[in-house]
């Protein structure tokens, strides 16, 4: 008998019914010589510290850091997961061979092996590995079932994740809330969760000490268009004033114009932070909320596995998007103009060398089920959108720059035409189109006054009389974190990038995962750290507090949090070793704890 053994019961009843282990029992499938059984997620976790030592039961400074000489797993004490657990227990000890069906990712192979290792497994174990739940992946994935060796290097990095967020989480935890905790206050800390609460806090400090500062940008209005000064702003209104009655009298002068074709390509597929982030920002929409959304819309089998990190496929896709398209029916005005030719192939969509485990998340081609609630319907729309426009042509325009001088100052004027529309008719009933990648950024437009039609026809030498005028300009604040720009702010270690290329780069250093750091941001609602005010986050005073208090940029840099991310990615990849990476996470903890310990402050929270 083979037993295989899933994440979800849904998951679990879908497999059967391919594999043809039909008969329900207690707790799994059973047929053709094979079981099927199901976790309820996490069956299994660390050991807490009083499991390994009594005196670690009651919080203690004189205790810490507590660091097991070796870690262990328990179950989670609950009735129906013991019940589970025992089913599954059984099952092994009867089989000849275990399949390993757990979620294609980190976590999915961390529980996965506990529930295994609790188990004391001793059978042979291969993986099933596939990115949808559709009847044909999931054939296609036993047919080629790999190897559970192929897959340790993914679980020792999920494990030291688990076990440096235990040492970090509990251990600074006590040491804070023992010694800056007034009243017995719990004060919570996090390897992930504090660096993104010192985010909110450091963004929240720059809009309230911000000083606005006014300029003045000298414009002047040529034949209906503006043209602007290519000189700085003045922060003297009168230096202004007093060039503008020089030259207001004196003619313009036209001295080059170039005319230049560009082009915007489609924007990139979804990752899940960045279908996080658009689904917030045009519905309002919780990263958990959609993160839900989108893992609903993979068990109902019409999108692909959601916890990614990359915008890309693999090229063994490329076939299979055409049949894809078609059975987006609910789509089909928008995929008849790519019907009768083959399908663009490009390398911002269609790249190896950026996919690891799973590629972009798209649809799978199903027919769309009749249950679907209102929010899956918009987040999926939103995945089936995108797919299609990256099979559509670039959006082509062209660009005409304008150079002018009125005496010694010279002036600039840009304007653009669109000559096809492109990937852009996807979305023409959309009145909120997606960023899109601009391609050559010297074919884009590149001030604020690129006129939108056609500029009238100038000659080079031309000259008559202009209106000159001054704008204020009055700097602005930053705006406040939404949770959709927390989240690409946490996937790029705080930095800000609009660039879809340099955020593709930075995400190796990104903090947390996509799939966590969703419940990263309901830890800090949780615990009172942050709040929303609208779509705005705003941080609390109890937030302002903790990250205040805090010295070491070890538990609250985002760019240093990056930098361990970035670790427990080298080890999936076998080039960073696991005990080099728990060793320093045990240093860590042991250098904070002393800097705390030192601290005579007697400040409280």
């Amino acid at each position: 008998m083979i037993v295989c053994i899933t994440e979800k019961p849904s998951v679990a009843a879908d497999i059967a019914k391919i594999i043809g282990a039909n008969a329900r029992r207690d707790g799994y499938y059973e047929g053709n010589g094979y079981a099927v059984t199901w976790t309820f997620g996490h069956l299994c976790e660390l050991k807490e510290p009083a499991d390994y030592n009594s005196k670690w039961k009651h919080w203690s400074l004189g205790q810490l850091p507590m660091i097991p000489p070796r870690f262990g797993i328990k179950l989670i004490p609950d009735r129906g997961i013991e019940h589970q657990f025992n089913v599954i227990k059984t099952l092994i000890a009867q089989c000849d061979e275990v399949i390993n069906c757990g979620d294609a990712g980190q976590e999915g192979e961390l529980i996965q092996r506990w529930v295994m290792q609790k188990a004391e497994c001793n059978k042979p174990v291969k993986r099933l590995w596939i990115s949808s739940l559709t009847d044909d992946a999931i054939r296609e994935g036993f047919k080629n079932l790999r190897p559970d060796i192929e897959l340790k290097p993914l679980y020792e990095a999920g494990l030291c994740r688990a076990i440096g967020d235990w040492i970090l989480g509990i251990n600074a935890t006590r040491l804070y809330s023992m010694k800056y905790g007034a009243d017995r206050k719990m004060l919570s800390l996090g390897r992930v969760q504090t660096p993104t609460l010192a985010l909110v806090v450091k963004r929240q400090a720059e809009i309230e000490n911000f000083v606005p500062k006014d300029s003045w940008e000298l414009k002047t209005v040529y034949r209906t268009v503006t043209f602007s000064s290519t000189q700085k702003a003045f922060e003297d209104k009168e230096k202004g004033e007093k060039l503008i009655e020089e030259i207001k009298t004196q003619p313009l002068t036209i001295t080059d114009i170039s005319k230049k074709k560009g082009t915007e390509a489609p924007p990139k597929l979804f990752d899940l932070t960045s279908l996080q982030v658009e689904a917030n920002k045009k519905f309002g929409y919780g990263a958990d909320e959609t993160l839900k959304t989108v893992q609903s819309l993979y068990e109902k089998k019409v999108s692909t596995y959601p916890r990614v990190d990359t915008t890309y496929l693999t090229d063994d896709i490329y076939p299979k998007c055409g049949n894809i398209l078609l059975g987006l029916k609910e789509y089909s005005s928008l995929i008849e103009p790519l019907k009768g030719r083959k399908l663009k192939k490009s390398k911002k969509v269609f790249d190896n060398s950026k996919v690891t485990d799973h590629h972009a998340i798209i649809p799978t081609g199903q027919a769309l089920p009749a249950n679907l609630s209102e929010i899956e319907r918009r987040v999926f729309d939103l995945i089936a959108m995108r797919f299609i426009s990256v099979f559509y042509p670039d959006c082509t325009f062209e660009q005409t720059t304008v150079n002018a001088e009125v005496g010694k100052v010279k002036f600039k004027a840009t304007g653009r035409i669109i000559l096809d529309r492109g990937w852009k008719n996807v979305y023409d009933k959309d009145t909120s189109s997606p960023s899109a990648d601009k391609g050559d950024s010297e074919n884009a437009a590149d001030n604020d006054d690129t006129q939108q039609a056609e500029m009238p026809a100038f000659v080079k030498g031309e000259s008559g009389p202009h209106s000159p005028k001054l704008v204020k300009r009055t700097t602005q604040p930053p705006k406040y974190y939404t949770e959709g720009s927390l989240l690409k702010a946490m996937e790029t270690a705080g930095s800000q990038v609009e660039d879809e290329d340099l955020r593709e780069a930075l995400k190796a250093n990104g903090i947390g995962r996509p799939s966590t750091r969703a419940a990263i941001i309901q830890i800090l609602y949780k615990r009172g750290y942050i709040r929303k005010e609208r779509k705005s986050l705003r941080a609390t005073q109890a937030g302002i507090d903790l990250i205040s208090i805090i010295k070491d940029d070890l538990l609250k840099s985002a760019e240093l949090t990056g930098i361990w991310e970035n670790r427990l990615r080298r080890i999936e990849r076998q080039d960073y070793e696991p005990a080099e990476f728990l060793n320093q996470i045990k240093e860590m903890i042991t250098q904070i704890t002393l800097n705390v310990l030192k601290d005579n402050s007697n400040v409280k929270i």
